[in-house]
């Protein structure tokens, strides 16, 4: 255990520099904070290189005693809730945050699943958690990102994950259309959803697909579309025309859930 008393200590400095992009590239390290999280990753067993504890909330009993005594077996940092709240990146911190080490657990796209959810530009973190969440929950392990979706390890998207970015292969492809293209090698189909076709979700037979989510504003981008083996929808009956690149998600993935336990 190790007590910091100093904000301007360089193990604090270093923390706070995980809340930028480029510090979390350099150093192969993440941020995940709160008690529900730093509880998914000690039972997921991921790489915790640190954990830093408020000294306040430990004495107040808001962590749970189970939790604490989990934590013991890692290197802790104990700080006051002032240094804690400056590293912290929520309005309400709960008081214990965690330095985890960025793993893949395959370089490559694994061949194995019905489907592979390819995201296609998609910047907003909330959505991107979120689409992490509910890949996850469908039991698939695996999606692929395009170099222009938000960074998977900032803190907002690893919040909205609530854990499942502990149990996915998270592959972010340097080139969207070479990576495509390599699926369509593996006999793999790209669909691409889209407004301007008469296919929808209903009609896609889910076996061998790669399924492209496009970018909150534009859609799946012309590269891709050109590309693209087929293109589907999902049927509106009201006046959007539109959903959110999440939700949208959510509904073409259970329809696939759907097919599988029918």
């Amino acid at each position: 255990m190790q007590v910091i008393t100093s904000k301007d200590n360089e193990i604090i400095k270093n923390i706070k520099k995980l809340k930028e992009k480029k510090y979390r590239d350099q150093t192969g390290e993440y941020i995940i904070e709160g008690i529900k999280l730093v509880e998914e990753a000690i039972i997921e067993n991921v790489k915790i290189s640190k954990i830093v504890v408020c000294e306040d909330c430990e004495t107040d009993g808001s962590i749970p005693k189970d939790l604490m005594y989990e934590i013991a077996k890692y290197n802790c940092i104990y700080v006051s809730k002032k240094i804690f709240e400056s590293i912290s990146d929520v309005n309400t911190p709960q008081g214990i945050l965690a330095v985890i080490e960025k793993y893949q657990l395959e370089e490559k796209i694994s061949y194995n699943e019905d489907i592979l959810v390819v995201l296609d530009g998609v910047q907003d973190p909330g959505n991107l958690g979120t689409i992490l969440r509910t890949v996850d929950s469908v039991n698939l392990k695996q999606i692929i990102l395009s170099p222009k979706c938000a960074d998977p390890y900032n803190p907002k998207v690893v919040r909205s994950s609530m854990g499942a970015i502990f149990r996915l292969n998270i592959i972010e492809s340097k080139n969207i259309i070479e990576t495509l293209k390599d699926i369509k090698k593996n006999k793999y189909k790209i669909v691409a959803t889209s407004l301007e076709t008469e296919e929808n979700i209903y009609t896609l037979d889910y076996n061998k697909k790669a399924i492209i989510i496009g970018n909150e504003a534009n859609g799946v981008s012309k590269e891709v579309l050109e590309i693209a083996n087929e293109k589907i929808k999902i049927p509106m009956l009201g006046k959007t025309e539109s959903l959110n690149a999440a939700v949208a998600t959510g509904i073409i993935l259970y329809e696939y859930v759907r097919r599988k336990i029918d």
